[in-house]
């Protein structure tokens, strides 16, 4: 090439024009651009070569004004138009006699840049280009118009994620909300955390982003993790900070289909008709329901009465949802997939439809309900010496709190007696049990409730009311179980093997207390459920099944399927091997809503501790986890929490300390704790 020659080349992706000066070496050249920038360029960088004169770099700017007037990308389809049919190539020179029935160069150079960034109608082939066929360009058309669709969405939702980020209402379209939801499946990946105990990176590199993720977080600038998704989705609004995603990474339904809210109305509008004809009347029957003050679904009721010949008649009450469901209907395999009501301190996930739960299912002050009624007679040492058990026809007479009961018992309320009669059955049936080797593992619970972004721990007292209630209903499940037994009824039984427990020496050398039933609590083994009766060694019993909860545990609901078919004489809904298969799905459901309160119930408790760090707490050391490394399980009186510490000096299991909040990290489910003396106590309280 001859100095001075004009030549386009590319330089780090950027086109460029420039010209030549001199040769560098054998094969490149050096050429100075409009700039005064000198480039050393291989031959492969220069694309095209304006022939015709030379030029100087001040003069490139004229030439490209002499360019402009001819860069109009819509006269190339007039030239295709008229060379496709035959299909032959064409130059840029070729190009600029056809378009602008000139050849000079401003003209030869509009027509290279025409076609070397012409997407549509030709393709390169060699020095010359060849038109596309029609079905090409067809193609290329619908191809161009999906990109600038998605490049236009693109943009849109920036702006709609812009109005999100300055805390303006926005109104979310659908494939936003592919997008977000893309991103919600990778933010819960952080609830992995808990689960397996990787740390943020490991996490990443276990699960890189999908294509959608990648997309939206590389047009926000950010970076394609977990975290950062999960940062979005809460920076946007989509959701709260303390979005529960052990919840979101579980399989449970949170929201019922609409079809399942149909046939709940449908049955609360039109109820079917009842099965149990003979339904016996227990409507002359005082019936206490006695649970928290929040509680919505009302399961039981307790009545007490003297019979002619002078012994007492206990009655359990429990609602009858089988009143209004069938097995294998849409409610019943709703409620087998959830499996159980959930319990989250930021509210419940029902069972069953509230419409129906709270409802007509349960058992309402005032109303006459429907029931399944176990009658029973305990002997003077609390065992059980007859009972019966009936679909029946009942009327709650009052609603009474836990509260409400423990101040009846303490005041001797004369006004009604059956509480107080029902308590003394309560505790001997209680001293029979442990007569019988129940074993008594007295734990504090935490009870942690949030409302609004307020959160609340309190302990859950093992009060007189709560364990009233506790025996009635571990006695009408052993009622339950011994009907089973008696007439062969494939249940759900529940039962746990004999525990190890330590020697009563080693157990006596242990403080007294919480330390002596934490160390009991770990020797006893996981209950067992299974289709025949089974014995259950931490309540005293030979057998025993649940069935007082028919409106919040499914497992309750079988049983109650199984009795009532029997009571009336029908063929059971589910024989043994029918019943045992759904018994292992419901109980691997079961098993993950436990594991989704654990966490949640911890993230809660983690993060009331984030708010509180001066706040000086008084510990028991209850166990050691790691002793070689001062691991220690310990307990936080005041809110009946357990989570571990590492200590810096030698402890004892029992001794009671007091501690500060180092670090709480709910969403890393991390907690660390200093010890602090006396004198950093007073003054922090003061």
């Amino acid at each position: 090439m001859d100095k001075g020659t004009l030549v386009e080349f590319r330089v780090q992706g950027d086109s460029r024009l420039g010209v030549v000066d001199r040769p560098d070496g054998k094969t490149r050249w050096f050429v100075v651009d409009e700039r005064g920038q000198s480039h050393s360029l291989a031959p492969r960088q220069i694309t095209h070569t304006v022939n015709g004169q030379t030029y100087k770099p001040s003069e490139i700017a004229n030439f490209l004004e002499q360019v402009k007037p001819y860069l109009d990308p819509s006269s190339l389809e007039v030239a295709w138009e008229l060379l496709v049919e035959d299909g032959e190539t064409v130059t840029p020179s070729q190009m600029a006699n056809l378009l602008f029935s000139e050849s000079d160069a401003p003209q030869c150079y509009a027509a290279h840049c025409l076609l070397s960034e012409d997407k549509l109608y030709f393709k390169q082939k060699g020095d010359a280009y060849e038109p596309r066929t029609a079905t090409q360009v067809a193609e290329r058309k619908h191809q161009i118009e999906v990109e600038t669709q998605k490049a236009k969405g693109q943009q849109e939702f920036l702006a709609r994620v812009e109005q999100a980020l300055k805390g303006e209402p926005v109104e979310w379209q659908r494939h936003d909300r592919q997008r977000l939801e893309a991103l919600e499946k990778y933010a819960v990946l952080l609830a992995d955390i808990v689960r397996t105990g990787v740390n943020f990176d490991s996490l990443a590199r276990a699960y890189p982003p999908g294509v959608p993720v990648l997309e939206t977080m590389n047009m926000l600038g950010r970076s394609a993790t977990p975290q950062a998704a999960f940062q979005l989705l809460i920076d946007i609004g989509w959701w709260n900070t303390h979005e529960n995603l052990f919840l979101r990474r579980s399989s449970i339904p949170v929201q019922f289909p609409n079809k399942v809210l149909e046939v709940a109305q449908q049955r609360l509008d039109f109820p079917p008709t009842d099965l149990d004809v003979n339904r016996l009347d227990l409507t002359h029957l005082k019936v206490y329901t006695i649970d928290d003050e929040s509680t919505t679904e009302i399961d039981d009721g307790l009545s007490w009465e003297l019979l002619p010949d002078g012994r007492e008649r206990l009655w359990v009450h429990i609602a009858d949802p089988t009143r209004w469901l069938m097995p294998e209907d849409d409610l019943d395999l709703e409620a087998r997939k959830r499996g159980s009501t959930v319990y989250l301190p930021t509210g419940m996930i029902p069972m069953f439809p509230e419409v129906l739960a709270t409802g007509p299912m349960s058992l309402v002050q005032g109303k006459i309900c429907c029931a399944l009624s176990f009658g029973i007679v305990l002997d003077q040492s609390g065992s059980v010496e007859d009972y019966r058990i009936h679909p029946s026809l009942m009327k709650p007479t009052y609603r009474l709190t836990y509260e409400d009961v423990d101040e009846m018992l303490e005041l001797g309320v004369e006004a009604e007696p059956e509480i107080a009669a029902i308590a003394n059955s309560a505790q001997r049936r209680k001293a029979w049990r442990y007569n019988q080797g129940a074993i008594s593992i007295n734990m504090p619970e935490a009870m942690i409730k949030v409302k609004d972004d307020d959160i609340s721990i309190d302990i859950l007292d093992d009060s007189l009311s709560r364990q009233l209630v506790a025996e009635m209903m571990i006695l009408a499940g052993e009622v339950a179980a011994r009907y089973g037994q008696t007439h062969n009824i494939p249940l759900p039984f529940r039962g746990q093997p004999q525990p190890e427990l330590p020697p009563e020496q080693e157990l006596l050398q242990l403080p007294a207390g919480f330390v002596r039933s934490c160390a009991m609590r770990r020797c006893m083994p996981k209950s067992e459920m299974s289709i025949t009766p089974v014995r259950h060694a931490g309540l005293g019993l030979d057998t025993y099944t649940q069935a007082t909860s028919p409106i919040r545990r499914y497992s309750d609901l079988l049983t109650h399927f199984q009795l009532k078919a029997h009571l009336r004489g029908e063929v059971l809904p589910f024989s043994a091997e029918q019943l045992k298969e759904v018994m292992m799905t419901v109980t691997s459901t079961t098993q993950e809503l436990t594991m989704v309160e654990r966490q949640t119930n911890r993230y809660y408790a983690l993060e009331y501790l984030r708010r509180h760090p001066q706040q000086v707490w008084q510990i028991t050391v209850l166990m050691w986890l790691r002793e070689d490394s001062n691991l220690a399980l310990i307990l936080l009186e005041d809110l009946g929490l357990q989570l571990p510490m590492v200590f810096k000096r030698s402890v004892n299991l029992g001794e009671q300390l007091l501690v500060k909040v180092s670090l709480a990290d709910p969403q890393k489910d991390m907690i660390q704790f200093q010890e602090i003396i006396y004198q950093e106590a007073q003054s922090a309280a003061n």
